[in-house]
């Protein structure tokens, strides 16, 4: 497999969740996390945060995080990220995990899932799901907050929706619901691809950009893990995730 990076974007104007990349658990902002997690599973040849707000700066500065300074005008985390690959030049065959700066407790297994597909050389982008209970994630399924993903057989997404999918219109459900779990990896061609499209449809109605890339023909394989991350997309998802930190020292993070 070609080499892979890791860029976490944030940024501080979060609708949901003003200020939310410096949101802190454990005394140590999400992007931290974020940033320590992808750093010690020595699957990637390096990590950067990208973001575009001094504040963020600042702290990842003082925390010794490397960061890329980048354009407030992006729409999207990847475009971001493309910006920041740019800057720093990564070679030009790498594979680029996209890690979201809220996902405090992602794992080593996810990052192995998401590079998993690229193994094969017809593999564009990956991504990760996982499958959602219909009686405990009940709650998820409907919300809007959790995205969901059709799955075809062969693992691609067909399609990312905030809406419960696939609907089941009688009792006995045949196919599972599957949550998005919000990490990408791209050959940077694909990145590089992805910037060339506009907005799409799609994209624009659900406010999802990954459907830019189904919409313009571009597979996605999906990988299942075991169990989802707490992201945090709200100041309620942040008290959860506070909970779940104490509940569960095995999560934190050794400096």
């Amino acid at each position: 497999m070609k080499q892979a990076y890791a860029v976490i974007p944030a940024r501080y104007a979060s609708t949901r969740f003003p200020a939310k990349a410096l949101a802190e658990i454990g005394g140590k902002p999400l992007f931290w996390h974020v940033y320590m997690r992808a750093k010690q599973a020595d699957i990637f040849e390096d990590v950067w945060l990208a973001t575009d707000d001094e504040r963020i700066e600042k702290k990842a500065g003082a925390l010794h995080v490397p960061f890329v300074h980048t354009k407030k005008e992006h729409q999207s985390g990847t475009d971001r990220v493309r910006e920041a690959v740019n800057i720093l030049n990564l070679p030009a065959d790498a594979v680029i995990a996209n890690i979201q700066g809220d996902e405090p407790f992602v794992r080593k297994e996810m990052f192995e899932k998401l590079l998993e597909p690229f193994q094969a050389a017809n593999c564009d982008c990956s991504t990760i799901g996982v499958v959602l209970d219909e009686e405990k994630d009940k709650e998820r399924i409907v919300s809007p907050n959790q995205v969901k993903i059709a799955l075809a057989q062969n693992g691609e997404a067909l399609y990312f929706s905030r809406s419960p999918i696939p609907f089941a219109r009688d009792a006995v459900r045949m196919a599972p619901s599957v949550g998005h779990v919000g990490v990408y990896a791209f050959k940077r061609v694909i990145l590089e691809k992805m910037a060339e499209f506009p907005p799409s449809p799609l994209e624009l109605t659900e406010k999802l950009e990954q459907l830019r890339l189904l919409e313009n023909g571009i597979r996605m394989q999906v990988r299942l893990i075991s169990e989802a991350p707490h992201g945090v997309d709200t100041p309620e998802d942040l008290q959860a995730a506070l909970q779940y930190y104490r509940e569960h020292p095995e999560f934190w993070v050794q400096e």
